[in-house]
């Protein structure tokens, strides 16, 4: 009886557009790998991998809607700490791969703990919070959030992974806001630190002022202001994929049959710059049915964390959606020009099996969430 009412209770339409996204993401895989494969390799090798690692994420998400969301807090310390423990081994014992060292190999596969940490912080964050809401009204209440999320970020951007990092910031001012902090002290963070940024950046660039970034890091981050500037190198990778969006009009060169992808100008297609493959051969349709997808999983999510039923809930519920808007936001502006490449990949969508687990946890969190937005018993 309580697993009917349980089974009754769950956004299917939550779980119906996450399994679409996916599927979507594996017909793009496979348009995007099938040609650029490694000689004498199973031309469609990427696209079963991922489904390997999204039946392994159903799994996860069955885990996720079954346990009791509102035991987590209690493992929330230990989790932490399991984190900062794997963030410091990858530095020690990591795979390095594309200049960063981000991943700890298992056997044919590749972990990458910064995803990982991605939800342990939404957790761990969820349960700091909660024990200070109402207490966060000046510069002073905030300063034990930001450490408690800066060590693991410090770690992050250790790899480097500036992407990653800037999820984490992203999360911490989404949770801050739904927790309580006054709007407008985060917003005059928010600008102050931007400002900061970019200030230092600038003094970096004409007065060699020390800057704890990667060169090519750096020019990622101004690149794309103007990306002909250096057409060959950093701004390489944005110039493609704007060829490839502009090029695949209404309805797109057809699936296969996008020259960019297939004659491999455009890097990362599995990636970074997917949505640009699916913009190439399926056109502006293709890409709005995916805009469309996603809007729809974010307003579920929404409604999910205004429905949760306690603090902790609704502040790993907002963290959740705040990560996944950061994502597809960061993504799809850096498809098109607008946004620095940083390296951040489209949830449930794009190559990786480490960022599949990640999200299809969150979509489980968010499930049990929703089921349990009423004060029943299961």
């Amino acid at each position: 009886m309580r697993v009917k009412r349980f089974l009754r209770s769950l956004d299917y339409t939550l779980l119906a557009v996450a399994a679409l996204i996916i599927v979507y993401g594996l017909i793009a895989i496979s348009s995007a790998t099938h040609v650029t494969n490694p000689t004498g390799e199973d031309p469609y090798s990427f696209m079963k991998k991922q489904i390997v690692w999204a039946a392994l994420g159903f799994a996860v998400v069955l885990f996720f809607m079954g346990w009791r969301y509102e035991e987590l807090p209690r493992y929330t310390t230990a989790l932490y700490i399991i984190n900062l423990a794997l963030l410091t081994a990858v530095l020690f014992i990591g795979h390095t791969a594309l200049g960063a060292q981000r991943w700890i190999k298992l056997g044919p596969f590749l972990l990458q703990p910064s995803e990982f940490a991605k939800f342990i912080i939404i957790l761990a964050l969820a349960n700091f919070l909660t024990r200070r809401e109402g207490k966060l009204d000046r510069l002073r209440d905030l300063v034990p959030v930001f450490l408690y999320t800066g060590l693991p970020l410090l770690l992050i951007l250790q790899q480097p992974d500036l992407g990653t990092s800037l999820v984490f910031v992203a999360i911490m001012f989404g949770m801050l806001y739904m927790a309580g902090a006054r709007p407008a002290l985060l917003l005059t963070l928010a600008f102050s630190g931007l400002v900061s940024v970019c200030g230092w950046i600038w003094a970096h660039l004409n007065y060699g002022v020390w800057i704890p970034l990667k060169e090519y890091q750096l020019a990622r981050l101004t690149i794309f202001l103007n990306p002909w500037q250096d057409w060959q190198g950093a701004g390489y990778h944005m110039i493609q994929s704007q060829i490839a969006l502009g090029s695949g009009g209404l309805l797109g060169r057809g699936l296969y049959c996008g020259t960019q992808n297939q004659l491999n100008f455009l890097p990362e297609q599995h990636t970074d710059f997917i949505f640009s493959v699916v913009g190439e051969e399926l056109g502006f349709i293709g890409a709005g049915t995916l805009l469309i997808l996603y809007f729809l999983l974010l307003y579920r999510g929404v409604k999910i964390a205004t429905a949760a039923k306690d603090s902790f809930g609704r502040l790993a519920a907002t963290g959740i959606v705040t990560m996944l808007v950061f994502h597809i936001l960061v993504n799809i502006g850096m498809n098109i020009g607008i946004m620095p490449v940083t390296g951040i990949p489209l949830p449930l969508f794009s190559y990786g099996g480490s960022a599949m687990l990640t999200n299809l946890a969150a979509i489980g969190l968010l499930e049990n969430i929703y089921a349990r937005r009423q004060k029943i018993l299961f």
